[in-house]
């Protein structure tokens, strides 16, 4: 049995040595080398960029369709706003005016406690107030503008409609000829009110006034109460 020498020991360990620097350096080199590659740029291709621009120009296409339907379909705002001032002056207008048993033509309208026929009533079965105007003499026929008869009552105005809108005095209003209005007067009796006390529906009346105005899609509602109360308000 032959026994390696310290000199072949020494030589083989230096190629193992040897070996082991090279295969670092290789692998450094490679590592560097790899370091030094372009990095792949990120974005958006074409193709991506195409079909994102149709997808965002649909949306806002139906968006803008959407808009386009809903304001056509709302009333003019000046449109509304004249429908509405011109329903608050008329329902103004029926408030203002009395509210008794009795036609305010009638001898005793001032002071008549009931629609009876007597001393603390009307004079005349003819006299006493009931919704609508009156058509026939002494008291009527009653028109909003006529000169001898007008509208006196609260009640007269029931059923009342115009297209075109003209003053008390028949002057008609610039600008708003295609403006309707339509009148209801009924009972409305309150259960409670002013400390318990019940109203009954023969002396409380609501006073509905709708105005519409077809080429704009406008329509306005407004509601108010009238009262009745002793003594009888007469002008």
């Amino acid at each position: 049995m032959s026994i390696p020498s310290p000199r072949l020991k020494s030589q083989v360990s230096s190629f193992k040595l040897e070996d082991a620097r090279s295969a670092f350096s290789k692998s450094n080199l490679r590592l560097q080398t790899s370091n030094l590659r372009p990095r792949k740029s990120v974005g958006l291709s074409l193709v991506e960029l195409i079909v994102f621009i149709v997808i965002v120009g649909v949306a806002v296409a139906g968006v803008l369709g959407a808009l386009n339907v809903s304001t056509r379909a709302s009333a003019d705002p000046v449109i509304q706003k004249q429908a509405l001032a011109v329903a608050e002056a008329v329902l103004e207008e029926v408030q203002l005016m009395p509210f008794t048993y009795c036609d305010p033509d009638d001898p005793q309208a001032a002071t008549a406690q009931s629609a009876a026929v007597g001393p603390t009533g009307c004079t005349a079965a003819a006299s006493v107030e009931n919704p609508g105007a009156e058509a026939t003499p002494p008291y009527g026929p009653e028109t909003r503008l006529s000169v001898t008869t007008p509208y006196d009552n609260v009640n007269d105005y029931n059923t009342f409609s115009m297209t075109g809108m003209t003053d008390i005095s028949g002057t008609p209003i610039t600008g708003l000829g295609e403006y309707t209005v339509v009148v209801g007067v009924a009972g409305q009796a309150f259960a409670a009110f002013g400390g318990g006390r019940a109203i009954p529906v023969a002396d409380s009346l609501l006073v509905s006034v709708t105005v519409t105005r077809p080429a704009g899609n406008v329509s306005v509602t407004l509601h108010g109460y009238r009262v009745r109360y002793v003594p009888n308000a007469l002008p």
